[in-house]
Order: C-alpha cells, then sequence, then structure tokens
C-alpha cells in the first residue's frame, strides 16, 4: 500500500513513513493510493469479532506489508487493553431506529482514545524497528491533546509538544493535559483559536529545515493513521445491524471533519452506508458548505462544544481530493485560494456529489442545552454537547427501515458546567481520574506566532534529550 498526497507535489509512501510525516512535504494530506475493500464473504467474517481484532483485520490493507498481520493484532490488543468497556465501543438504543456508539469509554473519555491509543503503540513499535526518535508536534480544540498525551506519555523515542488554545477548553480538558508531568510531555498554551493552533501545527510542518532538525511527526487527523484507526467503529456497528446485507447511516458531530471522514472511508471500503449526517454547533462551516455550497471562513465562536469551535476543518481536503476525482492541481489550488480569500470555490457538481450523502445540522448554544434536557427526560441517556448534536442530527435525518448511529464522542463528565445547566445533574468522573481537580498543573503560556512556538518545541526536545 502507497500513499500520495492531495496537492499531488510530494512522494508516494509506505504506511510507515506516512505514519511518521503526518502532513506532506507539499502541504497535502496523504491517502491511500487505491482504496482497499472487502468482498461481502470477508464483511460476514468479521461479524462478532472481538474489536481489537476487528481493528486489526480493518486496518491490515492500509497497513499493508510494514506490520506482520499477528504484530498488527497484538498491538491492537495492547491499545484497548485499558479501555472500561467489555466491548469498548458499545451500542445504546435511544429512540425508534435511533441508536448511540459511545466512543468515549478510553483513558481520556473521548473518542479520540480510539485512535490514539493505537497510534501510540504503532509509533513505539515503527521507531523501535528503525531505532529513530520523533517530536510530535499537535494542536487541540479539547480532547485530541490529552488523548495524544495519553498514549505518548513516558515513551523514550517521543517527545510530544500540543498546542491548545488559551482558556477556550473546558476545565477538565485542559487538566487532562497540563497535569500529565512526564518529561516528554510538554503543554503550550497558545494566545488565540483552535485555527491558530492548527496554522501554527502547519507552518512548523512547512518549515523544511526545522521540521528535519526537530524530526517532527503529527498525531492530528493530518496524520492518516488516525483516521485508518478510526474505521473500525464504524464497521462494528454496521456489523452489528446486520451489515453487509444491511444498510446502517451515522451521524457524527464534527469540526475537524476527521471522525466523518472515517465513516466516508469505510463505505469506500464496501460496507453499505446510506447517508452520513455532519453536526454543527455555531461554528458551523460544514452545514453552511452543505445546504449552500458556503465554505466561508467566519471568526470562531465560543460554544458548549468547544471541540468544534473550528473554522477550518483540515480533514475536508482529503473529501475534497476525491469529489474533484483526484485532481491534485485542481485541490492544491482550491486549498491555497481558501486560505488566501477565506472562501472555497467548490465546484458546483462537487458539491452535488456531497450532498447525495452528506447533510448538515447545526445547534447554538441555547438548542444544544435543550437537545441535551430533552434527551435526557424522554430516555434516561445523558449526552455531553457533542454528543447531543451528533444526536439531534440523527434524528432529523433518520429514515425508516436504516439504523441510524449517533457517535457519542465524550463523557459528560468532561463538561460539567454544561450538563449542571441542561439538567441539574453534575456527572462524576471515572476513579482514575477522581483527583483531577487537586491534581499539579505545567504548561507555558506562548503568542500565536511561529517564532515563539519553535523556540518552545526546540527548548522541550533539548531537555528531554
Amino acid at each position: 500500500m502507497r500513499y500520495i498526497s492531495t496537492r499531488g507535489k510530494a512522494p508516494a509512501l509506505s504506511f510507515s513513513d506516512v505514519l511518521l510525516t503526518g502532513l506532506a512535504e507539499d502541504g497535502g494530506l496523504y491517502l491511500p493510493e487505491t482504496w482497499p475493500s472487502f468482498s461481502l464473504s470477508e464483511w460476514q467474517d468479521m461479524r462478532g469479532l472481538p474489536y481489537p481484532e476487528l481493528a486489526a483485520r480493518i486496518m491490515t490493507p492500509f497497513v499493508g506489508g510494514d506490520i506482520a498481520p499477528a504484530t498488527l493484532r497484538d498491538l491492537c490488543e495492547k491499545a484497548y487493553a485499558g479501555f472500561d468497556h467489555p466491548a469498548i465501543v458499545p451500542l445504546t438504543q435511544v429512540e425508534d431506529g435511533l441508536f448511540v456508539q459511545e466512543l468515549f469509554h478510553g483513558p481520556t473519555l473521548a473518542f479520540k482514545d480510539m485512535a490514539m491509543q493505537l497510534l501510540g503503540q504503532l509509533f513505539e513499535h515503527v521507531l523501535t524497528e528503525r531505532n529513530s526518535h520523533v517530536t510530535i508536534v499537535g494542536a487541540t480544540s479539547g480532547d485530541t491533546g490529552s488523548a495524544a498525551i495519553e498514549a505518548c506519555r513516558g515513551r523514550e523515542r517521543l517527545s510530544v509538544v500540543i498546542l491548545h488554545p488559551k482558556d477556550r477548553t473546558s476545565e477538565v480538558q485542559r487538566r487532562q493535559m497540563t497535569t500529565v508531568l512526564e518529561p516528554n510531555v510538554t503543554n503550550l498554551a497558545v494566545e488565540g483559536t483552535f485555527d491558530d493552533c492548527q496554522d501554527l501545527v502547519k507552518a512548523l510542518f512547512a518549515d523544511m529545515p526545522f521540521r528535519k532538525e526537530m524530526h517532527l511527526s503529527a498525531v492530528n487527523s493530518i496524520n492518516w493513521a488516525r483516521i485508518a484507526a478510526q474505521i473500525p467503529y464504524y464497521a462494528y456497528a454496521a456489523l452489528n445491524f446486520g451489515a453487509p446485507e444491511r444498510e446502517v447511516s451515522f451521524a457524527v458531530p464534527t469540526g475537524n471533519f476527521g471522525n466523518i471522514l472515517a465513516a466516508w472511508a469505510a463505505r469506500k471500503m464496501g460496507l453499505p452506508v446510506r447517508h452520513l449526517c455532519v453536526g454543527s454547533n455555531r461554528n458551523d462551516i460544514l452545514t453552511r458548505f452543505l445546504n449552500a455550497n458556503d465554505m466561508t471562513m467566519k471568526s470562531v465562536m465560543p460554544s458548549l462544544s468547544p471541540s468544534m469551535d473550528i473554522q477550518v476543518s483540515s480533514n475536508f481536503e482529503r473529501l475534497l481530493f476525491e469529489l474533484l476525482g483526484r485532481d491534485a492541481e485542481a485541490c492544491a489550488r482550491i486549498m491555497t485560494g481558501f486560505r488566501t480569500t477565506g472562501h472555497m470555490d467548490v465546484p458546483a457538481e462537487a458539491w452535488e456529489a456531497a450532498r447525495t450523502l452528506f447533510s448538515g445540522l447545526a445547534l447554538d448554544d441555547a438548542e444544544t442545552e435543550a437537545e441535551i434536557k430533552s434527551l435526557h427526560d424522554r430516555s434516561g441517556y445523558l449526552a455531553d454537547p457533542h454528543s447531543a448534536i451528533g444526536i439531534a442530527a440523527g434524528r432529523r435525518f433518520r429514515q425508516a427501515g436504516v439504523p441510524m448511529v449517533a457517535m457519542a464522542t465524550a463523557h459528560p463528565a468532561k463538561f460539567p458546567d454544561a450538563m449542571v445547566a441542561a439538567t441539574g445533574i453534575r456527572p462524576a468522573l471515572p476513579a482514575h481520574l477522581a483527583d483531577l481537580y487537586s491534581r499539579e498543573e505545567r504548561y507555558r503560556t506562548v503568542s500565536a506566532t511561529a517564532g515563539a512556538v519553535k523556540d518552545a518545541v526546540r527548548a522541550a526536545v533539548l531537555s528531554n534529550a
């Protein structure tokens, strides 16, 4: 399996090289050169498999010959061994035809653990084989950072530097990052938005001398391995509802488009996915695009669902590349224009193609709070603000006879103030995080400039050398 850039100017790479490279040298994102698919009988054979074995089966064609199948199974077993539910990704019915898949049973209580715990294992395996060290630099709107830190803390071959927007995450999200004191972990509170953090990470990767000096790698969903590791839970849900003989639809709260892109990838691999529903908050650029072909940046507004406070959805570039018939030159031109003008000029035929599969729904904070309360009153289910938006989208777009599965992407205890306001209930943190509010924090505040972040990254790597 080889991987190509959405912008067509970077060399094709193997899975292991893509894992360690993250962002392509031409600024694009890597995708498989050809999409693997499973036959009807192969999908049928995966029914009933334990989640780690299913994950290994789904990942195998993406890994190619880089990692032996038995080794990949072992890495998947290790990745999900610490999850607190025996099903790893349990399914719960909340309404007629509407189900929730809980993706928050990992160590940091968010769906990012599903991919990040496996990435930690993959990094360690590949770097040990190559006797190498990398510096992981990532941006987070709330959950990616803690999941990356948890997966990589204490690993000798990894230095981890995570940028988060200062005062724009929940306190639980911040403390899950800043209370990890291992010497290979550095947290930077950036005086700006998540989009600023994401742009800074991309700027560091675009500086080739710095990138090579620091041996930079990425754990954001710009790293293809993150997307590949999220495909299995869509397969798990679909197979439980009768796939490949029966269709299923998914509703996903998303800001950076990575989570729902994994559902799209599952469909490319042969899963019978009828419909994909995007849930947005007041930062509704994805819903505006789907409803009116309006991919125009606006100011990022803080919300009850901070992990979706995003106006530049990085992973949309991968879908755009496919909608354009894999025309890398056109993709590069459109993405460059988007960053220059703040408006993405998506051709009408590409937009129409997207709308045959995707729909979008946006809720503001008041509507999100009302959804949390209404859902709890009707079904007794307690959903965090992100998950509640996804469930609302699933309700809006469900179709008779087709199970609609909404992704529950975070534990409600990560957003206690929102839960109290909506329901009067303050969910308790699990036992392993019960003392989170009393733990020592360690982080550094930096300006939203590439120079400040480069200095901080270099200092972090030198101190961990």
